[in-house]
């Protein structure tokens, strides 16, 4: 403005103005006079103005209308030299800013006419530019009737014009533009209200704008139309208009005037509205296209894409991504979701290669991938676009490496891979490249699977500088050269990768120093690894919070598709550079993942370059499980299939090294690259340089360097460097030069490596210790087996890593060394070598290192590093014992002195010797302990005076040496002497030590936690004492246990007295009682088997030549031992509380010996059952003995012993043994207890006892040859240990206990004996003797018989009971009682009087008969005394004494033994006499109903007996007999009849039936003459018919009753005589000659002259007597009797002739019916 305004110019101006018009005057003179003379007066205008004003521009412009007019008509001549001066001067006063309004529309006008003629048209557009760019006078309208101008001049013919139009355009658009910058610059200061939008297209919406911007946005809304092919609205007069164009101004604008859009509503409502449905309905073509399809198939053809729209298309694109992003979020979405579908295999090359380019430019902008991902990737429901993009792109190389190139497609569109030049070019690319190698130079390329792709060098790193985006004069697409697209992709996959790092990394920077500075407090750098993270996250803002969400969600989004394309470009790498580049990219991806604590992500960057670095398809776990994982993750990402390619094997770098892999079995050699060098170099500075962000990666890396030091043949020295060592296996390691000299270099970084791990945090310091373990762990797993040379990679670097971080060693020292001890375990001897080496350098630099504060004040860490030296005892290799014991040694001669708390450590080492670690070991541990017994015991704390009973215990079960065991349990004696003398000292330290600890505990609020606690410290010392006794006498070996046995009850017994009262509580129920459940334990599962000999040549004596025997002997001593101790300190015991408790549980224990299976045993468990039942018991004044028993024998000697020792520890405690010494010397005997408490320990006593009685005697459910049956002496035992119980147990006991006490009485008898131990046991069948068991049986019986008598009348209904228990014992006279199923044979068979010892039968069943014979005695005794005693009476005893006898008597001669009947009769005769009487008595009250039919099968069977004499039977012996029974008949006619109205009618005619049937005598058949007068019973036949016939009839008829009798007995007597008589007649009449046999003929003379009696007797008697029944009877015989008379005997006839002659009294005449009637 100065320039033009100044005075100077000013002048000048109206000078040239002058000029010009003087000039056109002078043109126009001749043809145009109209012109000239408005030239001339517009001069004088001019200078009138000129004269006139001060500002004269100012008027120059109000009056410019007029001065322009001229000119104006000048420009209407047409003439080319006018117009061309008239606009030159129009253009002067526009570029002096005088034009108005007005004038500015006029001169447009004209502009317009002359455009319309065509002519001078690089001058008009000259002079609309000048008047637009000027300033601000033309708008609305005339400006875009300007603009139209411009556009219209850019479609003419000239090429020239056509070209200066366009930039015209161009400009002119920008001016407008910068118009609306320059108005919102004014008007910034006054806020002006916004008004809403509306929502249509509709022009009027403008009008809230401002004039400039009003014209802006008129003029791009219209070029939006024009694009579209639609009208403009407000560039009137547009003709034509080209699509190239339209996007290029569009483009322009957009890029240049971004505020304009963000800033108006407007504008923003256009962009929405107008140009993004534009750009997407232009790109149609693009996206429906697809390469190689033809048209045919389609019934539409399809539009092909055009390259000059697509291409401009995607420019306009570009810029709305960039600069209105955040406008257009959704819209943009689609935008690069369209992007990304571009770069698919079937668009054309140019396409896919312009895309690339588009993308790329979103590559280098780090901040706008940011926000895609904040706006698309994390919404919910939104595409995933930067996943995507970065996927297509890893999509996109791979498919250029899968479809070879062919070169410009779009030339040909059906042109696919299998045509000519398709295979001619992928021919030339294999083959040549792989003769390419040959040469030195290669150009840098991509080669993978045959494709051979060559790098081009087309962008500064960072920038995108587009190639074909820029080609915007070309029409038809370009030919893409080979290669293009793959590098412009290459670079958008480093640029972006270093886009989003560097952005992150700044960011976490900025973050970590904002934290840092406002929390110190953590005193760890912040980002150490993935757990410090989350720390850190806590203290930062939520601002923090929200940007590492989105930098999670980046990476999140894009590591699987970089990872897949970076991995496959490092495979197909040949270039050096190229490689680096992909390697850093990994790199610094894996360190950002680290930082961000992405798990997955980072391990599988570190796998991907783990995977570079060795040799392909190398078998590495690690490696193959983390691919395996990725590739099972998503990688088909929203139809973007990324698979992860596997390396091709076929690659072409130079081979450096050659090695053995490291594998189980050997597999040949594998080959290094310079590429795998390359690669592990990276990870060599991954791990250096981010070491703190690997996490559990390190076992990745960690694992990759092992192998590849591995194949290099690197060995670990001292100190656990890695050293260039020549492997075993040697020759199979061939190194290039070029490596040897970087093997050195490797090996320091390698050794840098670890050395460097003392910067790391505690966190990643233990994820490298893990991750070495584990690593440690797989070289373990492939030395198994196989003597091969190990890895020792991981174990040397342990080492290493511990001795450099010796400072902080106590947070690594249990990984560390708990590692290392699994080392030593192992078989392989040089890996265990090598763990012994480490673990010991460790301990000793630990125990060496200067420690701050030092070892001493740390017992903490002076524990900590001794700790793994005792865990090694746990291994069982010999090499490694001797290293850790030469370990003990040495820390023992330096440290020995400072030990102090690491003493239970020391002598755990010893302790921790095994048995089965050879004898050497064993010796020299047991000497340095029986050198701690000796010198040591008084300089260490006293609290390990336990440790050392332990270790010494532990000595004792040591099996492999019996002389150490017995030494060592000598060794226990020598420190129970110890404690006893020091034991104040002890006493004290423990005790102070104890509240030590007991304060702690109540600090912490938890229980103070030690064995035996409750008891006081020193007494735990005697207690853990005695406990580990007991253990040893528990011990398999047999003289160990014995001795062990002795000593704990020697020691009990000797310094007992040292114990608290209540301590006996625990050494009662912890440590006897402990001890017997164990014994017992152990000997009831003890082998049986038979033991051949003791070791050596000790022959075994057959009573211990069993485990089970020899058991047997330590459970009697064990079990003698406690009972003893109950006896002998009762008194120290029963005011213990729970004494009662303790008496059962001994008492379970006596039982369960008891019932063992062993005689031995269950023996000695009954002596101790008699030993703990004299224990004195509350005498009451009627019984007081003379002495005290028992104690007084042993009191005194213990106080004796315990006052010789003569220490200063209080004896007297609360009730003093002193005291109660003085009791029991005094008159009166100790009461201990109240008799209640003693009752139930009787009680108690009486329970066990019933079960082992009942246990013991009950018969087995099963029998076969290993059934265990008690032994006699053992029974015995039991059963005499009853009557000394009952006298504690009378007053209570019950009917129920005598039930019970009745079974095992009953069960004990039952048992038989085995057939070896018959002859001792039993007497000869002859000797009636009772065996000891059954007088023991009886004696228990007698006690109790005697009880009861004394007894109250309560106890007398017991009677009946021990009635029935005795009927019991009587009848096994006849049958022996069964045992369950066993099979017994009887010693002895009744009939041969022989003993069958030899019987096949295991067991032998008693000869009952003598005990049997015996308990009847005791019956018929006690019956004598009990007979009118109530409950006998009602119990019915009587009946069931007949019962019980009838067995016997019914037997008869088939009784076992002959004595047995007879003795059964001779008691039946003396109970009878007794009781029949009582029954009688009775009569009325029925209680003995029952018993008489009883009585009369009694008779009935014996009399009438079933049995066969035996053969060898005397007549004597027969009629001895005999004159049994006809004694019994006597009983039956003094006892019974004479009393018949006593007893039942029943009974009687019973008795009555039986004498006829024994008066008249039957034979059997199969007697022989000679024996038929013996077996006759003519005597009992006599008196059975006396005793009938006496009662027949008695002419003293006293009572009706007996009336009755005799008409029975005359029934019965007839009935029989004619029985008899008929028989005969049959008899005689078969016989035929043949006399009768001799007894028939007796048999009928009897008969007949009985008949005859008879009638004689009917006729004295009176005849009231007889009724008519008998004289009928009577009358009825004399048929028969005629019929006899033809029989062939005369001493028949003559019989007959006396009883025939009688029956002459009956003749008498026939009376009247009448009198009959009446008679």
């Amino acid at each position: 403005m100065s320039g033009t305004s100044s005075p100077g110019a000013v002048k000048k101006l109206l000078e040239n103005m002058q000029g010009d018009l003087r000039g056109l005057s002078l043109e126009c003179r001749k043809k145009f006079p109209p012109v000239k003379e408005a030239a001339e007066s517009g001069i004088i205008k001019v200078k009138t103005i000129a004269a006139r004003n001060s500002d004269i521009l100012a008027a120059l412009k109000e009056n410019s209308s007029e001065v322009v007019q001229p000119f104006l008509m000048g420009c209407g001549t047409k003439e080319p030299k006018i117009t061309q001066l008239c606009l030159a001067a129009i253009q002067r006063l526009m570029s002096h800013e005088v034009v108005s309004e007005a004038a500015a529309g006029n001169i447009i006008n004209m502009l317009w006419q002359l455009m319309e003629n065509s002519l001078e048209e690089l001058k008009l557009l000259q002079t609309v530019l000048v008047l637009l760019t000027t300033n601000t006078v033309v708008h609305d309208e005339a400006l875009s009737k300007a603009i139209v101008l411009c556009f219209r001049l850019h479609f003419t013919k000239d090429n020239i014009t056509n070209n200066t139009a366009a930039a015209t355009v161009r400009q002119v658009v920008t001016v407008v533009f910068e118009r609306v910058v320059a108005e919102d610059e004014r008007y910034k200061d006054t806020i002006d209200q916004p008004v809403a939008v509306q929502g249509n297209s509709n022009r009027r919406s403008v009008s809230t704008l401002k004039p400039c911007a009003k014209d802006a946005y008129m003029l791009f809304q219209d070029l939006c139309q024009l694009v579209n092919a639609d009208a403009p609205y407000w560039l009137v007069g547009m003709t034509e208009m080209t699509r190239t164009f339209g996007l290029e101004l569009l483009e322009s604008v957009l890029n240049d005037f971004p505020q304009v859009f963000l800033q108006h509503q407007e504008f923003s409502f256009l962009l929405k509205e107008r140009v993004c449905p534009l750009v997407i309905k232009l790109f149609s073509p693009n996206i429906k296209f697809r390469q190689g399809s033809s048209t045919s198939s389609s019934p539409a053809p399809v539009e092909k894409p055009y390259f000059p729209i697509c291409m401009r298309l995607l420019r306009v694109v570009s810029v709305l991504i960039k600069q209105f992003y955040s406008l257009l979020v959704t819209e943009c979405e689609i935008f690069l979701s369209l992007l990304v579908k571009f770069l698919d295999a079937d668009k054309p090359q140019w396409l896919r290669a312009v895309a690339v380019e588009s993308i790329h430019r979103l590559c280098v902008q780090p901040q706008l991938l940011r926000s895609f991902c904040q706006s698309y990737d994390m919404k919910q429901h939104s595409t995933k676009v930067f996943r995507d993009i970065v996927n297509a792109l890893g999509s996109f190389i791979q498919s250029l490496f899968l479809v070879p190139s062919t070169g410009n497609t779009s030339a040909t569109p059906n042109q696919t891979g299998s045509n000519a030049s398709g295979n001619t070019s992928s021919a030339q690319t294999s083959p040549g490249v792989v003769g390419m190698r040959g040469g030195a130079t290669v150009l840098p390329a991509f080669e993978y699977r045959g494709t051979w792709i060559p790098i081009l060098n087309v962008t500064v790193q960072g920038s995108a500088k587009a190639t074909y985006l820029e080609m915007l004069d070309k029409v038809e697409p370009p030919t893409i050269p080979e290669g293009y697209a793959m590098s412009v992709a290459f670079h958008c996959l480093l640029d972006l990768v270093r886009g989003i790092t560097t952005m992150i990394e700044g960011e976490l920077g900025e973050a970590e120093t904002v934290n840092e500075t406002t929390a110190e407090t953590t005193s760890l750098p912040t980002q150490s690894s993935e757990q410090q993270d989350l720390q850190s996250v806590s203290n930062q803002s939520e601002k923090d919070l929200v940007s590492r969400a989105v930098w999670e969600e980046m990476v999140n989004a894009c590591w699987c598709g970089l990872l897949a394309a970076l991995s496959l470009l490092l495979d197909a790498s040949t270039d050096e550079a190229a490689t680096e580049s992909i390697l850093k990219a990994e790199l610094t991806m894996a360190a950002l993942c680290g930082r961000l604590g992405l798990v997955t992500s980072r391990d599988a960057f570190i796998t991907a370059i783990c995977k570079g670095s060795l040799p392909p398809h190398y078998a590495l776990t690690v490696l193959n499980s983390t691919t395996a994982a990725l590739s099972s993750k998503s990688y088909s990402i929203q139809g973007q299939n990324v698979q992860m390619i596997s390396p091709s094997s076929e690659s072409h770098q130079q081979v450096v090294a050659v090695g053995q892999p490291l594998a189980l079995q050997p597999q040949g050699t594998v080959m290094l690259t310079s590429k795998n060098i390359q690669c592990m170099r990276t990870l060599l500075n991954l791990a250096h340089c981010h070491g703190a962000v690997l996490g559990t990666s390190w076992q990745l890396v960690l694992a990759t360097l092992q192998h590849l030091v591995w194949i290099l043949g690197l060995k670990p020295g001292v100190g656990g460097a890695l050293k260039p060592g020549r492997a075993v296996e040697g020759p199979s390691t061939v190194l290039t030069t070029a490596v040897m000299t970087d093997l050195p270099v490797i090996s320091n970084i390698l050794s840098r490596l670890f050395e460097s791990s003392q910067y790391l945090d505690d966190v990643s310091l233990h994820h490298l210790i893990n991750a070495l373990c584990s690593l440690s762990l797989e070289a373990m797993d492939m030395a198994y087996g196989n003597n091969k040379e190990p890895s020792l990679f991981a174990v040397a670097k342990l080492l290493e890593t511990g001795l450099v971080n010796m400072h902080r060693i106590e947070i690594l020292w249990r990984p560390l060394t708990g590692h290392l001890m699994e080392v030593c375990q192992h078989p392989n001897s040089r890996m265990r070598e090598w763990g012994a080496e480490a673990l010991t350098s460790l301990i000793k630099a630990g125990l060496t290192f200067s420690h701050d504060p030092p070892l001493s004040q740390n017992q903490r860490l002076q524990l900590l590093l001794l700790n793994p030296l005792k865990e090694l005892s746990n291994i069982s290799h010999p090499d490694i014992g001797i290293k850790q014991l030469e370990c003990v040694l040495q820390i023992l001669q330096s440290q020995g002195d400072s030990l102090g708390p690491g003493w239970p450590l020391v002598l755990g080492v010893m302790g921790a010797i095994r048995s089965d670690q050879g004898e050497s070991l064993i010796r020299t541990a047991f000497q340095c302990l029986q050198l701690v017994v000796t010198d040591f015991l008084p300089t260490m704390p006293c609290t390990c005076l336990q440790i050392v009973v332990e270790v010494a215990g532990n000595f004792g079960l040591h099996n492999q040496e019996l002389n150490i065991s017995l030494t060592s349990i000598g060794l226990l004696w020598n420190i129970s002497d110890y404690f006893f003398q020091r034991g104040e000292i002890i006493e004290k330290e423990l005790n102070k030590e104890e509240a030590v600890l007991q304060k702690q505990a109540e600090e912490k609020g938890v229980m103070l936690n030690r064995p035996f606690h409750p008891a006081s410290p020193f007494d735990c010392l005697w207690l853990c004492l005695y406990a580990k006794l007991g253990e040893l006498c528990v011990d398999p070996r047999p003289a160990v246990r014995k001795s062990a046995g002795q000593t704990l009850f020697s020691t009990i017994g000797a310094h007992g007295t040292l114990l608290q009262h209540s301590t006996w509580h625990t050494v009662i129920w912890k440590v006897l009682f402990h001890l017997l459940d164990r014994v017992r334990e152990s000997s009831t599962t003890a082998d049986k088997e038979k033991i051949e000999s003791g070791g050596g040549n000790i022959l075994i004596h057959h009573s211990r030549d069993t485990a089970e025997k020899q058991w047997a002997e330590t459970w009697v001593l064990t079990l003698a031992g406690v009972a003893r101790i109950f006896n002998t300190r009762r008194y120290l015991l029963q005011p213990l509380g729970d004494f009662s408790q303790a008496w059962d549980v001994l008492l379970d224990h006596i039982q369960s010996a008891a019932l063992s299976k062993n005689n031995e045993v269950s023996l000695a468990a009954l002596k101790s059952f008699q030993e703990i039942l004299q224990i004195v018991s509350p005498v009451r004044d009627s019984e007081k003995p003379d002495t005290p028993p028992a104690i007084n024998v042993s009191v005194p000697v213990v106080v004796g012993t315990t006052t010789a020792t003569s220490l200063g520890r209080s004896f007297m405690r609360t009730d003093s043994i002193g005291e109660r010494i003085g009791r029991y010397s005094g008159s009166e005997p100790p009461v201990i207890t109240d008799e209640i408490e003693d009752l139930n320990l009787w009680w108690a006593a009486w329970n066990s006892w019933y079960r082992i009685g009942s246990e013991s005697t009950r018969p087995p459910i099963t029998c076969d040859k290993l059934t265990f049956i008690p032994s006699q002496p053992f029974l015995t035992a039991l059963i005499q240990i009853f009557p000394a119980l009952y006298q504690h147990i009378k007053t209570g006991f019950s009917m129920d206990d005598l039930q019970k006490l009745g079974v095992i009485l009953h069960g004990a008898v039952s048992v038989p004996i085995s057939s070896d131990a018959s002859p001792f046991i039993l007497p000869s069948y002859t000797e009636a003797v009772l065996t000891s068991l059954q007088e023991a049986v009886l004696t228990a019986l007698d006690v109790l018989q005697k009880a009861i008598c004394v007894g109250s009348e309560s106890m007398q209904i017991m009677y009946p009971a021990i009635f029935d228990q005795l009927l019991a014992f009587v009848e096994f006279s006849c049958k022996p009682p069964q045992y369950g199923q066993l099979e017994t044979k009887h010693i002895a068979n009744a009939k041969y009087n022989q003993i069958q010892l030899f019987a096949p039968a295991e067991w032998v069943a008693l000869n009952y008969v003598p005990f049997a014979e015996r308990s009847v005695e005791v019956v018929v005794d006690l019956y004598q005394k009990t007979a009118c005693h109530k409950a006998v009476v009602t119990e019915k005893v009587l009946q069931n004494i007949i019962k019980t006898l009838r067995i016997p008597l019914s037997l008869k001669y088939s009784c076992p033994s002959e004595s047995t009947w007879k003795l059964a009769v001779s008691s039946l005769l003396k109970v009878l006499s007794i009781g029949l009487p009582v029954a009688r008595q009775h009569a009325s009250s029925g209680k003995f109903d029952s018993m008489w039919p009883e009585l009369a099968n009694t008779f009935e069977d014996f009399l009438f007996t079933k049995s066969t004499p035996p053969y060898n039977l005397s007549v004597q012996e027969f009629q001895k007999n005999e004159s049994i029974d006809v004694e019994v008949v006597q009983l039956i006619s003094t006892e019974i009849l004479p009393y018949a109205n006593f007893i039942p009618k029943e009974f009687v005619g019973q008795i009555m039936t039986m004498l006829n049937k024994g008066s008249i005598h039957s034979q059997s058949s199969s007697f022989t003459e000679a024996e038929i007068d013996i077996r006759m019973r003519e005597e009992f036949s006599k008196v059975c018919f006396e005793t009938l016939l006496q009662f027949s009839f008695s002419n003293k008829v006293t009572t009706p009753q007996e009336g009755y009798i005799s008409r029975m007995a005359l029934s019965v007597l007839l009935k029989r005589s004619q029985d008899v008589l008929h028989r005969y007649i049959e008899d005689e009449r078969l016989s035929g000659k043949c006399p009768l046999p001799r007894q028939q003929v007796t048999e009928i003379i009897f008969v007949l002259k009985a008949v005859s009696t008879l009638i004689d007797s009917l006729k004295k008697t009176q005849p009231e007597n007889v009724d008519a029944n008998t004289w009928a009877q009577v009358i009825a015989l004399y048929p028969t009797l005629v019929e006899c008379i033809t029989c062939s005997s005369s001493e028949v006839r003559s019989a007959l002739k006396e009883a025939l002659v009688p029956f002459k009294d009956f003749m008498h005449p026939p009376a009247s019916k009448v009198q009959n009637g009446a008679s």
